[in-house]
């Protein structure tokens, strides 16, 4: 068709709507031109080396193409040749194939853009335990930034999974195992990632849809097997949220089956539910093989035409993350009338309208120039820091052993983390990414290009350890010793005695253990790394014992990417920070920590289980749950996590008072106010996360013990007192009567207020009065929280 005001296609004219500009482009496609849409091609498809190829292009893109991968991840270039092979590659579909339509090129950004001279965020885990949605949207914008400069459109994060299985090896790449939280913060990223007009930012990718986090086992791809009101209240809420409150522009499908039914050949999941009940209008992208997993892994499609048609049926509209199932056999099951040409040509316009919404057709290409301008800036290292900073929790400090004090002395430092840098990353960045594409080559898989030139600096963003940020921290009159002790995961114990003798000579012995992050055999932790215990891995427990015998004081610093379950170590060792996997900035921030230049505030995002017997874990359960009936514990365990959900002390303390809750009684549509008083009574500026919970008492179905329904970090000078209030709008605490629809309904509500989960401080009830009220799919997910000062 052509606008005859222009006497140019309507697909060419931006006064169009996306929606107007789809359908016309959609009526000047081939069958093939179609089917090239829904799918990708790796950019090392395209190259020779490093190289844009004419050829191969020709090949693999004549008929255009939907998606590029990862042109930086996948290229290994560095930020401008990046945005040069971006160009290129647009250029060549924009003037070399017969519609001229540009590509949305997507890549991973978990804890950072997974690319060449980006920042290292600490790993999301520990984002979660800052407990503040405004420092994820700071990190996000710098993502889409760096992103933005290379080319790049689509990201595929955040993870919006429910991790309540710390075996599962991907609990790291979570916000932790609550709903509002994961929601909180994944609105977060997604609101920043994306901005409120696409032209401008990054499509962000909530994954995996759904139950991804919780399989038999805590295996990777393993069934999950989850009741339908959970299913919904717990695991789908942080999607639901994304998409009402952030507009989430993009959907991955999880691996796994549910019931029988993998998920990405799933209607019910990706159409019924996605689209029809929550109003999702983006598009969803296949995890990577997972249309093809359908035949090899699942058995349940018959063949790759069959895949592709259980998939689009199901609702899938692009196939990542290269051409496979979504080609010559979609093509080939259209021709014959094995798939339907509508569930094609339904997909095809979904994807061009985001490519219209992004403004690609306008402008396709990036400049050059200036992108390396966005790299690595002073603002974003210090963003990192921050970040890092306010990951860390303090677990344990008895007799305040915590902050270390700078007078000159003798400190040992001993553990296989405790001198790494690479095991301060995450299983998604960058040099991980590394490691697991030499890995691949070693076995014959990927043909991603790693240049010869490539070195550890070009990997790796300018770093310190741990050590080597106290030995700075301490400066000259102290003696800062260090010995690993051992290995990661190994069980060689020959470096024990050195371990224990730099011990003995230390006033102070500072022992970092924990994980590596991956996705190779050697990694403990990250995607593919599940594991049937929870404790240290290797012979790390052994050691931190050794070096406890020796009577010198000692601090154990997780460097993990799962919570550690040893109460030897918790009753043993007397200071525990909990540092996760901190990113770039990692090692400095630990060290300001250990030394009080930062006072500890991060806040547990997970429980953390006493031993794997007590998985699943979590606050949140049933008036039936946690106990086991008559006598309460196991016959050989307490039935008492390690330490509780939103658990993390400080070196100053906080007082709770003067709680208010108004009104009384509360409409079923009112809004209930929270008020109280909260006072830093110690020494030390410090942050104190207060958490606000509730309990549904009365209700037509068993509610939590327990819900998390508000949150604030607030930062206090000694001294000073603020008050807090939170404003909860009783609808937010709907939940699925026994006829699954969503209610509130009348009752009794006790509302708690707290330091943790299991630290609450103040405590009232309210009556919930009124009708009965059905709610539908608007409504609000969120409390707000204000502070005010009361010192005069």
């Amino acid at each position: 068709m052509t606008d005859h005001t222009t006497a140019t296609p309507i697909y060419r004219n931006p006064a169009r709507s996306p929606q107007e500009r789809a359908r016309d482009l959609l009526s000047h496609m081939t069958l093939e031109e179609k089917v090239a849409q829904l799918t990708s091609v790796w950019v090392y498809e395209v190259l020779d080396d490093l190289a844009f190829s004419p050829q191969k292009a020709a090949a693999k893109l004549g008929d255009g193409i939907g998606q590029i991968t990862r042109v930086a991840g996948a290229s290994n270039a560095a930020p401008r040749q990046t945005a040069e092979l971006a160009n290129t590659i647009q250029r060549y579909l924009v003037e070399q194939t017969r519609l001229g339509i540009p590509a949305l090129i997507h890549e991973e950004c978990c804890s950072g853009f997974m690319g060449r001279g980006a920042t290292c965020f600490p790993q999301i885990i520990g984002v979660a335990s800052t407990w503040e949605p405004e420092l994820v949207a700071q990190m996000a914008a710098v993502i889409r930034t760096q992103m933005r400069a290379v080319g790049a459109h689509q990201g595929l994060s955040p993870v919006l999974d429910i991790a309540r299985d710390p075996r599962w090896g991907r609990l790291e790449e979570t916000f932790g195992e609550d709903p509002y939280l994961t929601a909180r913060m994944g609105v977060a990223y997604v609101q920043a990632l994306q901005t409120d007009d696409l032209r401008q930012g990054i499509v962000a990718t909530g994954k995996h849809f759904l139950g991804y986090s919780f399989t038999l086992g805590g295996l990777n791809w393993a069934p999950a097997f989850i009741p339908p009101r959970e299913l919904w209240e717990v695991f789908m809420f942080p999607f639901e949220a994304a998409i009402q409150e952030a507009g989430l522009a993009s959907m991955m499908n999880a691996y796994h089956e549910l019931d029988g039914i993998p998920c990405g050949a799933s209607r019910e999941l990706l159409t019924e539910i996605l689209r029809n009940q929550l109003g999702f209008d983006g598009l969803v992208v296949s995890d990577y093989m997972a249309i093809n997993q359908l035949v090899d892994y699942h058995h349940y499609a018959r063949d790759k035409t069959h895949a592709a048609h259980l998939a689009l049926q199901a609702g899938i509209d692009v196939e990542l993350p290269s051409r496979d199932c979504y080609s010559d056999a979609l093509v080939e099951g259209v021709r014959t009338g094995a798939v339907d040409p509508a569930l094609v040509d339904q997909s095809v316009i979904r994807v061009l309208e985001m490519k219209f919404a992004l403004g690609l057709f306008e402008h396709p290409y990036v400049d050059e120039e200036a992108a390396p301008q966005v790299f690595e800036t002073p603002e974003q290292r210090q963003l990192a820091r921050t970040i890092a900073q306010k990951s860390i929790i303090l677990l344990k400090n008895e007799g305040d052993l915590l902050p270390l004090d700078r007078q000159p002395g003798t400190i040992a430092v001993i553990g296989p983390n405790g001198d790494s840098i690479r095991n301060m990353l995450g299983d998604y960045s960058y040099p991980a990414h590394i490691e697991l594409l030499a890995h691949l080559q070693e076995r014959g898989g990927m043909d991603t290009p790693i240049p010869e030139s490539l070195t550890l600096e070009d990997i790796y963003p300018a770093m310190k350890s741990v050590l080597q940020a106290i030995r700075e921290k301490v400066g000259e009159g102290s003696e800062v010793l260090y010995a690993p002790g051992c290995g990661v995961n190994d069980s060689d114990t020959s470096g024990f005695d050195e371990a224990v003798a730099v011990a003995r000579r230390a006033d102070v012995a500072i022992v970092v253990v924990g994980d590596k992050s991956g996705l190779t055999p050697d990694c403990t932790c990250g995607e593919f790394r599940d594991r049937a215990t929870l404790h240290l891995p290797g012979v790390q427990e052994e050691l931190v014992r050794a070096v406890v015998e020796t009577g010198t004081p000692t601090v154990v610093v997780f460097i993990n990417g799962r919570p550690v379950s040893s109460p030897w170590i918790a009753a043993h060792v007397p200071a525990i920070v909990e540092a996760w996997f901190p990113g770039e900035e990692g090692g400095p921030a630990v060290a300001d920590v250990l030394f009080g230049d930062v006072n500890p505030g991060g806040k547990l995002p997970v429980t953390v289980a006493r031993s794997v017997g007590q998985v699943p874990i979590f606050y949140a359960h049933r008036p039936s749950g946690s106990h086991s009936f008559l006598y309460g514990d196991y016959v050989d365990e307490t039935v008492a996590p390690l330490f509780p959900f939103g658990h993390g002390l400080s070196y100053t303390r906080f007082e709770y008072s003067d709680l208010e809750i108004t009104p009384e009684p509360v409409s079923t549509d009112g809004t209930l106010q929270v008020r109280f008083t909260l006072a830093n009574v110690g020494e030390r500026l410090g942050d104190e996360v207060v958490q606000l919970y509730i309990r549904l008492r009365g209700a037509s179905v068993t509610r939590p013990v327990k819900e998390l329904k508000g949150f604030r970090r607030v930062t206090l000078e000694p001294g000073r007192r603020v008050a807090v209030t939170f404003d909860l709008p009783i609808p937010a605490l709907s939940y699925l009567d026994p006829a699954m629809e969503r209610v509130v309904e009348p009752g009794e509500l006790e509302v708690m207020v707290g330091s943790s989960s299991a630290d609450i401080r103040l405590t009232g009830r309210v009556q919930m009065v009124g009708e009965k009220i059905c709610l539908g799919r608007k409504r609000p997910f969120f409390s707000t929280a204000r502070v005010s000062s009361l010192d005069a």
